[in-house]
């Protein structure tokens, strides 16, 4: 019970931040949040110190738990970054992934297309993060797959918002048939290419996260 309400305060909290509701330096004070949530403290707690872990607050001792909320400017730059780590994981993953690993990569695809059916974008974020993790096992540098995961959970936030854009669920799995088929017929190239163009904010997708956010540019 705990756990599933520290998800729920934390993913609250995280969607405040990444829409701009909740501003950088605002204080999170537990039992604001307890009462907001409907929850005890204990899990306000654990929520706290995921989103410490995540990036997106700051704990300072005697003071309180802080807003740590990138700008606009330093979502793009991440997000800049993290096409080029996905782009190098599946081009490793095309060289070096297993008839085992393949089929893990296929079944996890096979998660989203249900999250699809059933209309619900945090499932199908679920499913996609599986999705992702196949592609890192297989990339078989753990120092790449380590570092790739450590962004990933600063941009989590910001994800989840890409994918309630209107059709961008479907899309997204078009992609991901795209990259299975890069990998699976070892074209490094193409793996590399369509993985970056699938994370990368660009075009619609960037106007889109836009409309979500509220910063001052």
């Amino acid at each position: 019970m705990s756990n599933r309400a520290a998800t729920k305060v934390f993913q609250g909290v995280e969607e405040q931040i990444a829409t701009g509701q909740l501003k950088d330096g605002t204080k999170l004070d537990e039992a604001s949040l307890a009462e907001r949530f409907e929850v005890s403290r204990t899990p306000v707690r654990e929520a706290l110190l995921q989103l410490v872990g995540s990036g997106l607050a700051t704990q300072i001792p005697k003071r309180g738990c802080f807003v740590n909320a990138p700008s606009f400017r330093e979502v793009i730059e991440m997000f800049e970054v993290m096409s080029e780590l996905e782009g190098m994981c599946a081009r490793l993953a095309a060289r070096r992934i297993s008839d085992e690993q393949l089929n893990d990569l296929k079944t996890a695809n096979a998660g989203c297309e249900d999250a699809i059916r059933y209309n619900d974008s945090d499932l199908y974020y679920d499913r996609n993060v599986d999705f992702h993790e196949c592609i890192y096992f297989a990339c078989g540098n753990r120092f790449l797959a380590t570092e790739t995961r450590a962004l990933r959970r600063r941009l989590q936030s910001f994800r989840r918002l890409q994918l309630r854009a209107r059709g961008r669920m479907p899309q997204s799995l078009t992609e991901h048939i795209e990259i299975i088929d890069a990998i699976e017929t070892g074209d490094v190239y193409k793996a590399d290419e369509i993985s970056r163009r699938h994370v990368m904010i660009q075009g619609e997708r960037f106007n889109d996260l836009l409309l979500h956010m509220e910063y001052d540019q």
